[in-house]
């Protein structure tokens, strides 16, 4: 059974690259036929860990191909993912299993909107990677994947132990939300960082104070939201985190490089109106989205 890849940015190429590796069948969806063109001129998908550079030729295709989809990965931007998954909705087999890979919370509802019939799995990693040009990924940190049905009412997928075997460092959870909602506090702590400071995560250990009270605040609005799971330890992973990708570009930080829009609307946007709703104070997190959006506009760039 053929996996595809719709979304050929870090996380998508790093994914469809181990698994293409592997043995693994696997085809990437490109946006057009221009992006088609020019993946096939260079060649394939190239990805980079430590000093070796591989090159994969994996077969590519629009999302008007006429192959149905029975496993989908689903790598594009949040704010891309309803528009993306439309695309290719008519293609979907009955039984479609559908791995959501997007930053932050809110676009995942509105995918599973899209198409109710698919199940719609929510996975959280905590890897790094980064684009170094078109088709070239960059892996730049070792992390942890965690995959689960926010619907609770399957078991996990069989494909789970294959990827397992391709030693994607990936487990299984019952509880897939708070898990995001960890996820989304890291990337709050780290991503708008990386872009105010134009640095790699790991140069965030001069910054150490400030992101020890942005985690406070993100500690309080996560016990608040009885998400303590969520909140245990925060601080410490993030620390963690940052040295792990320490030469890791957020994908922040490379979406304002590019000068593309942010994913800030499903992070901060997504976290800040939770907290004004249960009317808690969170100074810190509210001064930092500020300037980022201050930076973004300054930069010609969306704000949301």
């Amino acid at each position: 059974m053929s996996w595809h890849v719709l979304g050929a940015g870090s996380l998508g190429g790093l994914w469809a690259a181990r698994l293409f590796r592997g043995g693994e069948p696997v085809r990437l969806i490109l946006r057009d036929r221009t992006r088609l063109a020019q993946y096939r001129a260079g060649g394939g998908l190239r990805l980079t860990e430590g000093d070796t550079t591989s090159l994969y030729p994996l077969p590519a295709e629009t999302p008007e191909a006429g192959n149905p989809i029975r496993r989908l990965i689903l790598a594009c931007k949040s704010y891309d993912a309803e528009d993306a998954i439309a695309s290719v909705a008519a293609r979907l087999e009955p039984e479609a299993e559908v791995l959501l890979l997007q930053n932050g919370l809110g676009s995942q509802d509105a995918v599973a909107a899209r198409v109710p019939r698919a199940r719609c799995l929510r996975a959280s990693t905590t890897e790094g990677a980064f684009r170094e040009t078109d088709f070239h990924v960059v892996a730049a940190g070792a992390g942890q994947i965690w995959i689960g049905d926010p619907l609770g009412t399957q078991a996990s997928p069989p494909w789970l132990e294959t990827l397992a075997n391709l030693s994607f460092p990936v487990r299984w959870t019952d509880d897939i939300d708070a898990r995001l909602w960890r996820k989304l506090a890291i990337n709050c702590a780290i991503n708008p960082l990386t872009v105010l400071y134009r640095c790699r995560n790991g140069e965030l250990g001069q910054h150490r104070a400030e992101v020890a009270a942005l985690c406070n605040e993100l500690v309080v609005l996560l016990e608040a939201m009885d998400l303590a799971p969520a909140a245990q330890g925060l601080q410490q992973e993030v620390e963690a985190v940052i040295a792990a990708t320490a030469n890791n570009r957020s994908s922040m930080l490379q979406d304002v490089d590019r000068g593309q829009r942010t994913e800030v609307s499903y992070l901060l946007g997504h976290a800040l109106p939770i907290a004004e709703r249960l009317r808690l104070a969170v100074p810190r997190l509210t001064d930092l989205q500020q300037r980022l959006q201050a930076l973004l506009a300054e930069r010609g760039l969306p704000v949301d």
